[in-house]
């Protein structure tokens, strides 16, 4: 007697419509506890895209890199210089040409970070090629500490990005006429601003893993995967390393590019220290957690690890005060704790991560 597995692709769509349906609905349930929540949310969708363009790198690829936050940084200052008063303010031939202002439209916006973080990508992978391990690590970590001082120091003699103070005053998304800048009313319902971009970012998280997924089964990813686990074997089958090697760099920037640029219209404000070492060590961590080179752990992770902090940031204090009656712990400090408890217990218990990555 046979018997029907219950996983047929009717049940797959299934499946799949009730997620939707729940992503769709969760905004509105985390509001009826605050915008923060919602907040939590949009930046949650952000650093899924952010671990999942640097998984291509360190889990397809196995090239361990530690400045990807530099990436993070360049589209979030193509965002800012394009959609905000300080070029025009700073240059005469650009308040000449465009008196009106620099508003650059979002679909402009998104393909230009995209393609200039794929750019540094690339001019980051050129010197690396022949470095593994520990050597590749340090020269990357090095890249993404010199556009940080790069952007903190560019503010003299030519001021291009405003130094340590910042660019503000960052034009929001628009998209048909809906400035993201403020509510949504339509008429039976009103959806704050932060919900808005919440839709978009999820929208923007959906074509990053699909692009992920097919990537992860195409002749490309399969040449990744191969370098990873025995590069000296991978150019023996007569893969081309190099251009292999810097088309994975170049795609993991992309990623990282689109999401600094939403990073930029959702702040609305953008500076040096939004881009510190730290932050390229949480997306490493949100990888090597969930599973490296998995899509589904690697979102997993992501959201585990920017989430669960977040929400303890905002619980922390009530929770003690509502059982001891005093504040014990500081809310930031308690976050780094777990945060590191954490790390040292799925190293030991699950090395391979939350979801084991997949092997070529």
């Amino acid at each position: 007697m046979s018997l029907q597995l219950p996983w047929t692709r009717k049940n797959a769509w299934i499946g799949v419509a009730l997620l939707a349906l729940a992503l769709l609905l969760l905004p509105f349930v985390a509001g009826l506890f605050g915008n923060a929540w919602i907040r939590i949310l949009a930046f949650a969708m952000l650093y899924v895209m952010l671990a999942l363009g640097l998984n291509i790198v360190v889990g397809y690829a196995g090239l361990l890199d530690l400045g990807y936050v530099a990436f993070y940084a360049v589209g979030a200052y193509m965002y800012a210089l394009l959609a905000s008063p300080h070029l025009f303010e700073q240059f005469e031939w650009i308040r000449q040409t465009f008196p009106d202002g620099l508003h650059s439209s979002i679909w402009m916006v998104i393909p230009l970070s995209a393609a200039l973080a794929a750019v540094f990508g690339v001019l980051l992978g050129f010197p690396v090629l022949r470095l593994r391990g520990d050597y590749l690590a340090i020269v990357t970590l090095g890249f993404g500490e010199i556009i940080r001082i790069f952007l903190n120091n560019l503010n003299a003699p030519i001021n291009f990005t405003n130094g340590p103070q910042g660019i503000s005053k960052i034009d929001p998304v628009q998209i048909g006429g809906i400035s993201f800048g403020r509510s949504l009313d339509l008429g039976f319902i009103t959806i704050p601003s932060v919900q808005l971009y919440y839709y978009l970012f999820l929208v923007l998280t959906v074509v990053v893993i699909v692009v992920s997924v097919r990537l992860q089964d195409s002749r490309v990813g399969r040449a990744w995967m191969a370098i990873r686990e025995d590069e000296i074997a991978a150019k023996a089958m007569g893969i081309h390393t190099r251009n292999v090697k810097l088309l994975a760099f170049a795609m993991g920037a992309s990623f990282g590019g689109v999401s600094g640029a939403m990073f930029a219209a959702f702040q609305g404000f953008v500076s040096p220290e939004s881009f510190v070492l730290m932050e390229s060590i949480v997306i490493v961590a949100m990888v090597v957690l969930g599973g490296m080179g998995n899509v589904a752990g690697v979102v997993l992770g992501a959201v585990l690890l920017y989430a669960i902090p977040e929400v303890l940031r905002l619980i922390a204090k009530p929770l003690q005060m509502a059982i001891i009656g005093d504040e014990v712990i500081a809310p930031e400090a308690l976050r780094m704790l777990l945060f590191g408890l954490a790390m040292v217990l799925i190293m030991l218990y699950r090395p391979h991560g939350f979801i084991g990555r997949r092997h070529a």
